[in-house]
């Protein structure tokens, strides 16, 4: 779990799949710009062929199919047709007439054109296309990896439109396609690396370096919070020992005195008065003692401690309910981080909420001590009023995360106040 957290695996995961979304995407536009490319290729050769090579050398006569003309055209131009990944020459009359190709049985033989190769010939311009070997004028065409037809317009001598086709290897095209699509796929691969090495170690040093400044935050938080433990048990400790002690003496010493035959009546009720007046003030202080440091604050007397923390409740009129169920070996820390919680929560509720009645249930669910403070009072929206939510509980909720736990606050307008602690048990 704690590696699934680590920022770096984090980062790295992301990175991960960001790089394989990004190659795949690359590589798609690539080769399909690559594919783009090789037909322009195509496209281009066939130009040159058709105005530089075929255009120039067609004889008078060819137009008509004179016997003549065409083997002049195939003495003087073939090889220089047939270069590099053409397979296959043809030149078309505006009929469909097949007037000469490098495979004679298809010289004068007469097939329909398509409506593409009629546009190239009436309005110019070079088309490519995959051939469909299935064509009566295919049936000699002979190719496992397929073929790409490119075809433009060139003119007899006797200035008679003609269609130039050109018969390229498909496999021919893709490994063209290949050769401009690889380098590509280099550059990207290999950015999107050098970025992944180049990151993960700033990555890295800088998670551990916020981890260490963590760790120091927690350091210094815990130090403070030791701190004030210890103040707090210091000032607890002087008030029981001083003035506690003192108030209890002084009580005593009035009860004792108003009790005596020859104390005048008046002046008796004067000092029973003083002496409950008194006991009220020491029993108020022993509760203050009791918020500032709980004795025995352990797992064994969270119990009576949180019996403590309720007792001003029950002055007001709050019908209180305190439970601990059986929550096993807890450490103290963890009781102190519990105890800290519910005392938060009790003062809002005693202080803020209106309520009648204040449960508290603290219980163990599998690896997790759970603290539930409940009240039926006014309630409030802890999103809309963030001003109503204890800066008390907002610091713990911090220090409750620092030990892997969470707080919630749960609340509405007249339906009361939940306040959900939970943390793991170490």
């Amino acid at each position: 779990m704690r590696l699934v957290r680590n920022p770096v695996v984090q980062y790295l995961a992301v990175a991960v799949v960001l790089f394989v979304a990004l190659s795949v995407a690359t590589s798609l536009l690539s080769a399909r710009v690559a594919s783009t490319e090789a037909r322009a290729d195509a496209k281009a050769v066939t130009r040159v062929l058709a105005r530089s090579v075929a255009q120039p050398a067609i004889p008078k006569g060819l137009v008509d199919g004179d016997p003549g003309a065409i083997d002049k055209l195939d003495r003087e131009v073939l090889e220089r047709l047939l270069v590099g990944d053409v397979r296959r020459v043809k030149i078309w009359r505006g009929d469909g007439t097949i007037l000469y190709s490098d495979e004679t049985r298809l010289i004068g033989t007469r097939y329909p054109l398509d409506d593409e190769e009629t546009a190239v010939l009436e309005g110019g311009g070079t088309v490519a296309e995959v051939s469909d070997l299935t064509k009566p004028e295919n049936r000699y065409e002979k190719s496992d990896d397929g073929l790409v037809e490119v075809y433009s317009r060139i003119r007899s001598p006797e200035g008679a439109p003609m269609l130039f086709e050109v018969y390229f290897s498909a496999d021919d095209l893709a490994q063209r396609r290949s050769q401009l699509f690889v380098p590509f796929q280099r550059i990207t691969i290999g950015g999107l690396l050098a970025m992944l090495v180049v990151a993960t170690p700033i990555i890295w040093v800088l998670t551990r370096r916020l981890t260490r400044n963590a760790r120091e935050r927690e350091r210094l938080l815990r130090a403070s919070m030791n701190a004030s433990e210890a103040e707090r048990r210091r000032i607890a400790r002087d008030l029981h020992d001083g003035v506690v002690q003192d108030l209890a003496g002084t009580a005593f010493s009035l009860t004792a005195v108003s009790r005596d035959p020859d104390v005048p009546e008046r002046l008796r009720e004067d000092l029973q008065g003083a002496g409950t007046s008194l006991r009220t003030s020491l029993k108020a202080l022993r509760s203050l003692l009791v918020s500032i440091h709980p004795p025995d604050l352990h797992a064994d007397g969270l119990t009576a401690a949180l019996t403590d923390l309720t007792a001003p409740a029950a002055s007001a009129d709050i019908e209180t309910s305190v439970r601990v169920s059986d929550v096993g070996e807890v450490p103290d820390e963890t009781v102190a981080l519990v105890w800290r919680v519910a005392q938060e929560a009790v003062r809002n509720a005693i202080r803020h909420a209106h309520a009648r009645s204040l449960d508290v249930d603290v219980h163990r669910d599998g690896e997790w001590l759970v603290l539930v403070v409940t009240d039926d009072g006014h309630g409030f929206d802890p999103d809309a009023d963030r001003d109503a939510t204890s800066f008390g509980l907002r610091g713990l909720a911090s220090l409750v995360a620092d030990e892997g736990g969470r707080l919630d606050v749960r609340s509405a307008p007249g339906e009361g106040t939940e306040i959900r602690m939970e943390v793991r048990v170490r």
